[in-house]
Parts: C-alpha cells; sequence; structure tokens
C-alpha cells in the first residue's frame, strides 16, 4: 500500500511525541500520555485535524522494550500500520544530524520512514502465547545471570581468602542461589506447559527441538525471536541477525580481510547458539565428525565453531519449512 501520511514518534516511559509528515513536509506535531487514552486522543486530533483515515498513515518507531508495548498493542487492536524500526538504522541515518529532542527525534523518525518507504517492513503482532512466553525468558534470563554473578565470585576468592570468610561468604550466597534456581525450573515448567497446551506451538517445538544440539530454550527462543518464523522465515537473514553469518571486508588491493562476523547483531541469541553447537559437537554425530575433521586439517576452532552454528540454524529453518522433524542418517564407524 501507498502511504500518504507517515507519523514519527519518540516514545519514553511516561509520554510520546508524534511527528505527522504530509508530502515529506511537517504538518503536525502532539505530546501524548503513553497509555491508550493519550494515544486515542492523539488519533482523534490526527483523524479531526487533518482530514485523513488512519488507513493511509505509516506510523514509526524505534524498538525501545517494554515503553512501546502500550503503543503496539493499541495498533494491534484497531489494525494500524505500524513500521518497528531498529534504532541504530535511523541513528546512522541521521549520523550528521546535531541538536537532540524529543520533537526532533520524532521528526527523525518520521523523516527516515518517509525516505525509505520502499523497504517498510510491517510489524506483525504476535501471539498472546508469544508474548507469554518473551516475557518468561526475560525472566528467566535475568535469574541465570544472577546466579552467575553470585557464584562466579566465590570461585574467584578461593585461594586469595581465608577459608572461614569463603565458608561464610557461601553460607550468605548459597540460600539465594538455591531459591533462584528453584524459580528458574519453575519458570522452565510454565514454559513447556504452554507449549503443550498450543498445538501450533506444540508440533514448531517439536520439529525445532529435533535438530541435534537444539533444546528447550534454544528452541523456544528461536521460537520466540522469529515469531514463529513469520519476520524471519530465511536462515541466511536469521544468521546474519545473531551474528554468525561471515562477511567479506575488501576493497581494492589495499583491504583483502579475512571474512568476519559482524558485532551488529543479537548477541543474546548467539550465545543460545554457540550453546547449542557446543552440545552437538560433545556428542556423538555429524556434527562433531564435522568439528573435529575441520580442526585436524588445520581450521581455526572458532571459525569450525561458527560453521556448525550455522548448520544449526539452516537444519531448523529446513525442517520448519518442510514441517518435519530432523532426520538423522549419521552411521556410526565401526573400529
Amino acid at each position: 500500500m501507498k502511504y500518504s501520511v507517515f507519523i514519527g514518534i519518540d516514545v519514553s516511559k511516561d509520554k510520546l511525541d508524534f511527528v505527522v509528515l504530509l508530502e515529506g513536509k511537517k504538518v503536525f506535531h502532539m505530546e501524548v500520555e503513553n497509555n491508550s487514552k493519550g494515544i486515542r486522543k492523539f488519533i482523534k486530533a490526527l483523524v479531526g485535524t487533518l482530514k485523513v483515515s488512519t488507513e493511509s498513515c505509516l506510523f514509526c518507531l524505534e524498538h525501545t522494550g517494554i515503553y512501546c508495548e502500550p503503543f503496539l498493542d493499541f495498533t494491534s487492536k484497531n489494525n494500524l500500520d505500524v513500521w518497528l524500526e531498529d534504532a541504530k538504522k535511523i541513528k546512522v541515518y541521521h549520523s550528521l544530524a546535531r541538536e537532540k529532542n524529543d520533537v526532533m527525534d520524532a521528526y527523525r523518525i518520521a523523516e527516515y520512514a518517509y525516505a525509505k518507504q520502499h523497504q517498510i517492513k510491517l510489524w506483525k503482532a504476535p501471539r498472546a502465547a508469544i508474548i507469554l512466553l518473551k516475557r518468561l525468558l526475560k525472566l528467566r534470563k535475568r535469574l541465570v545471570d544472577g546466579v552467575k554473578r553470585f557464584k562466579d565470585p566465590l570461585n574467584e576468592e578461593v585461594g586469595f581468602y581465608d577459608s572461614s570468610w569463603n565458608a561464610d561468604h557461601k553460607k550468605m550466597v548459597n540460600p539465594i542461589v538455591s531459591e533462584a534456581k528453584k524459580s528458574i525450573k519453575e519458570i522452565e515448567k510454565q514454559i513447556l506447559k504452554i507449549i503443550k497446551e498450543d498445538e501450533m506451538l506444540r508440533r514448531l517445538f517439536e520439529v525445532v527441538s529435533s535438530v541435534q544440539g537444539v533444546g528447550l530454550i534454544v528452541g523456544v527462543s528461536t521460537i520466540v525471536e522469529t515469531n514463529e518464523f513469520k519476520n524471519i522465515s530465511d536462515p541466511k537473514k536469521m544468521a546474519c541477525h545473531c551474528g554468525i553469518a561471515p562477511f567479506k571486508k575488501q576493497s581494492g588491493k589495499s583491504v583483502n580481510g579475512k571474512s568476519k562476523v559482524s558485532h551488529k547483531a543479537k548477541k543474546s541469541m548467539k550465545s543460545l547458539f554457540n550453546l547449542s553447537a557446543r552440545s552437538a559437537v560433545r556428542a556423538k554425530g555429524e556434527l562433531r565428525d564435522f568439528y573435529l575433521r575441520k580442526v585436524a586439517e588445520g581450521k581455526n576452532k572458532m571459525s569450525v565453531m561458527n560453521a556448525v552454528r550455522n548448520k544449526i540454524i539452516h537444519r531448523i529453518f529446513a525442517c520448519v519449512r518442510d514441517n518435519r522433524k530432523y532426520e538423522n542418517i549419521y552411521v556410526y564407524n565401526l573400529v
């Protein structure tokens, strides 16, 4: 659809700044509270002042986590077209800008949407089950990180502090760690319960987790990150998104570096696929044989591990595409 009205939204905790572009020119600005009442107030003013229909409007905003939720919830209920863009892309587009305030930020977002309208990617609202799984995964990650922050210093102190302090420190920390681990297990039970009660999720998880190295957290995180493979359906794009796809660095004769992965990626997903790859190469199977063969050929271990991560991603997407479980045809070598 061709849009005639482009609306940039600067999102903060308490308020939203709307800037409206009509034929590329700023015609309207409004500041409202960041809730459904404030958003409804803006829509009423938009339609009443500019005499335009919401069907001709494109709303563009940066992904700012939970602060976006009231607006996204409102738009999904009212069928408004939304472009939820990465803040880094908008920042790069306006890299020479100097002045900064909320109104200017909203204007730049609208300007970006107008200039890049041929690259529009409309936001698709995830199902309620996916939203709940996303929240549970975030909570689990915070607990896992908390356990690590408590346990790592305990191990580091051994041999540097006297044993009595180490023992007292453990007594203070162990109950906290124990409770956190119980909460982590409870969250994992809730995640499994949601998957079992949803027919679509249950089948999708069965397919994804059939790939070697993919467990509960990696499988569910992949489903949530791709919005059930609706937002990302290409394994190459997923590899790029996770910082696993290598890119060349070459220019003329002077620059001819090795292919490297980019740091512009979802690091949390890369970390999960790293754990998945490590699990796969420890177990008997073709991925382990592939890893050992390439290392024996003199390949860099981390490069080979990255290739294993890529293989896992491609297998997941191939199985989802064909709606089938992964078929392991590996033949064990007899000695």
